[in-house]
């Protein structure tokens, strides 16, 4: 079992009857003769995605979570459900539709580097790569000899997503988004 001090972004803790995802760590040390560091971490129940704002001495004993991560490719929809093909022993995880709205905005059947979070064998998150490939369906014609200049326009994504992306960018092309930001990053290399 780790000290306070040894917790590191995106470890996952049982804390308080949850699992949590550590997102965020601040450490500060008390002046004078208060003694050891303080840490405050950010965290997020992996199964209903409360955040909560934590502060441990670096001396506190946490429990590490029985959570493991299995690479996925999406399958298909299901009634209220999306289903994941495992890709090592092509088990299916069943994901609700709801609790996942958010990410699949960024995922087509060939979204490379998408993993299920698995508690205690139940399928609870997806964890989304920093960036992901997709194609304009829909966005004005570009602009000959538009450079990348920080004018932008909207653009609608294979996925249903909208992006603003430079004026260059034409209908059928295919770009890379940062997940977190919601926002355009370069062309996708063919």
């Amino acid at each position: 079992m780790p000290k306070a001090s040894e917790i590191k972004k995106n470890m996952a803790l049982d804390y308080n009857g949850g699992t949590y995802m550590v997102k965020d760590i601040e450490r500060s040390a008390p002046q004078g003769r208060a003694g050891g560091s303080l840490y405050r971490m950010r965290m997020y129940d992996v199964v209903t995605g409360h955040k909560i704002d934590e502060t441990f001495k670096d001396s506190d004993i946490l429990n590490f979570a029985d959570l493991s991560r299995r690479a996925v490719m999406y399958s298909y929809a299901d009634g209220d459900e999306h289903v994941f093909l495992d890709q090592e022993d092509f088990s299916l995880y069943n994901l609700n539709k709801d609790a996942i709205a958010e990410e699949m905005m960024f995922i087509n059947e060939d979204t490379p580097g998408v993993h299920v979070v698995v508690v205690n064998d139940m399928p609870v998150a997806l964890d989304m790569p920093t960036s992901v490939e997709l194609d304009v369906v829909e966005t004005d014609p570009s602009i000959k000899g538009a450079s990348a200049t920080s004018r932008t326009k909207p653009a609608k994504l294979s996925t249903g997503l909208t992006v603003q992306v430079p004026e260059y960018i034409a209908t059928g092309d295919r770009i890379k988004v940062n997940v977190e930001e919601r926002r355009f990053m370069s062309r996708a290399e063919k």
